[in-house]
C-alpha cells in the first residue's frame, strides 16, 4: 500500500487540496493531527484513509506512528506537510523513513525569517535589517545608520502576518519590540526597512535543478493593525522584464541553497532599487492558491508537487490561460457570526469560479490580526486582469456577515 503521510491538515486550502490530490493519485492517505476537533468531525475527512491523533510537535511520537504504519504493511513513499509549522519536521522524518528528494537544510533556512535574512545578507534583494537578540535591553539605538523609519518588526518564526508590525517612530518601535518580546521571550526580533512598491507572489517548483515558475501573482495589501493580503491577481501574461528579473532572484536562491528539488513561494516587492524579498516559505501558499492556479492554468500545483516528492517529473505546462483574481473578505467589527447572506448572488455573478465562506454560524469573528482572519473569498476569471478583479470585488460585495456584537 503506497502511502503518503501528511503532518497536519487544515479544513480547507492547499493542505486539504494536497490530500485530495494524493487520494485521486491512488495513494493511501494518512494524516497525523493534534486537532481533537478533526477526530470528532471524522466524517468530514472522507478523503483521509487514516486520521491519527498525535502530538505533532513530538518527533519520537511521530516516529512511533510511522513504525506502526510500516509494521502494518504500508509502504511510506512520502512524508510531507503543506501546513507552515510542520514542513521542516516532515522533511526531517522523510530523511529517515523514505527517499527524501528535497533539502531539509534549505527548508530550515527558508522557513525562519532570521536565518533567511542572515543567509542572504549580502544579496541586493535583501532589505536592510537589524537583529535584536533577547539580551539587548530597551530602549536601544538603531546602531545601523542606514536603517531609517518607518520599519517593520518581525518574529522569525511567525507565519500568516501574525507577528509582523509596522513602526514609524522610535517610541512605537520600542513598544512593538516589547510586545513581541513578551510573547516570544527567547526569540530574536528582526527590525527591517519598510520597502515601498508593488508586491508579488511567485510559486516555484524545482525538479532536478530545473526551475519551474508556477504562477506570478500581483497582491493587494490591506494595512490595518497587520499587513493582510486581500487580493491576488494571477498574471496570465507576464511582461518579459518582470519574469526575467524574478528568475534572476529565484536562480540565486536556488543555487545558494543548493536546491536540487523543492517547492517554495516567495513574496517580493518591486522597488525603485529592484526586487526586495519580503519572505520565503518552503511550501505552496495556503488558502485558495491551488484553486486559483487551477482556474487560471488548468493544472494542480499540489498534485505536481506530490509528483516531485515521489521522485517523478512534474509538469507545469498550461492547459488553459486565464486571468484570475481572488478577493478575500475581512471584517471591520468583531462579534458572534449569526449568518452570511448573498452567497448565491455572488456565485451567480458571470465569471465567478468559486465562493467560499469559512466560518459557521456561532463562530466568534474579528478584524484581521493574521491571514487566518480572512473569512471568505471569491475567485473570478476575466479576459483581462482588470475584468477579473472587477468581477471578484463585485461578487465579494454581495456577501454580508451578520454579527451579534458583544
Amino acid at each position: 500500500m503506497r502511502t503518503i503521510v501528511f503532518i497536519g491538515l487544515n479544513k480547507s486550502g492547499s493542505s486539504r487540496e494536497a490530500v485530495k490530490a494524493a487520494n485521486e493519485l491512488g495513494y493511501v492517505t494518512v494524516v497525523f493531527t493534534d486537532q481533537e476537533k478533526q477526530i470528532e468531525q471524522r466524517s468530514e475527512y472522507m478523503d483521509v484513509h487514516q486520521l491519527t491523533l498525535v502530538d505533532t510537535s513530538n518527533l519520537e511520537e511521530l516516529k512511533n506512528q510511522i513504525y506502526l504504519l510500516q509494521q502494518r504493511g504500508n509502504e511510506v513513499v512520502i512524508i510531507t506537510s503543506f501546513v507552515a509549522k510542520y514542513v521542516h519536521i516532515a522533511s526531517t522524518l522523510a530523511d529517515e523513513f523514505c527517499d527524501n528528494y528535497v533539502s531539509t537544510k534549505a527548508i530550515s533556512i527558508m522557513e525562519d525569517k532570521e536565518k533567511t535574512r542572515t543567509f542572504f545578507a549580502r544579496q541586493s534583494f535583501t532589505p536592510r535589517f537589524k537583529l535584536v537578540t533577547k539580551d539587548v535591553q530597551l530602549p536601544f539605538a538603531l546602531t545601523y545608520k542606514k536603517l531609517k523609519f518607518p520599519v517593520v518588526v518581525k518574529c522569525p518564526s511567525s507565519t500568516g502576518s501574525k507577528d509582523v508590525l509596522f513602526a514609524a517612530t522610535m517610541r512605537e518601535l520600542e513598544r512593538k519590540v516589547g510586545k513581541l518580546r513578551t510573547k516570544y521571550p527567547d526569540e530574536t526580533i528582526i527590525i527591517e526597512e519598510y520597502v515601498d512598491g508593488e508586491q508579488y507572489l511567485v510559486e516555484v517548483l524545482v525538479t532536478n535543478w530545473k526551475i519551474l515558475i508556477g504562477v506570478i501573482i500581483k497582491q493587494e495589501i490591506t494595512k490595518g493593525k497587520r499587513f493582510i493580503v486581500t487580493g491576488y491577481g494571477v498574471l496570465a501574461e507576464v511582461p518579459s522584464y518582470l519574469e526575467e528579473s524574478l528568475r534572476d532572484v529565484i536562480e540565486t536562491i536556488v543555487s545558494s541553497l543548493d536546491i536540487k528539488n523543492g517547492a517554495f513561494h516567495l513574496e517580493l516587492r518591486l522597488t525603485e532599487n529592484g526586487w526586495k524579498l519580503i519572505e520565503s516559505n518552503p511550501r505552496i501558499s495556503g488558502g485558495a492558491m491551488n484553486k486559483m492556479i487551477q482556474a487560471a492554468f488548468g493544472y494542480s500545483l499540489v498534485e505536481e508537487t506530490l509528483m516531485m516528492l515521489a521522485g517523478g517529473v512534474p509538469s507545469l505546462e498550461k492547459r488553459t490561460n486565464n486571468y484570475v483574481f481572488t478577493q478575500y473578505v475581512i471584517l471591520e467589527n468583531k462579534g458572534i457570526l449569526e449568518k452570511v447572506t448573498g452567497k448565491e448572488r455572488a456565485m451567480a455573478t458571470p465569471g465567478v469560479v468559486e465562493v467560499y465562506v469559512k466560518p459557521k454560524s456561532g463562530t466568534y469573528v474579528t478584524p484581521p490580526l493574521s491571514m487566518g482572519h480572512r473569512y471568505a473569498y471569491v475567485i473570478a476569471r476575466g479576459n483581462t486582469l482588470e475584468e477579473a478583479q472587477s468581477i471578484a470585488k463585485h461578487a465579494a460585495n454581495e456577501l454580508t456577515f451578520h454579527l451579534r456584537i458583544e
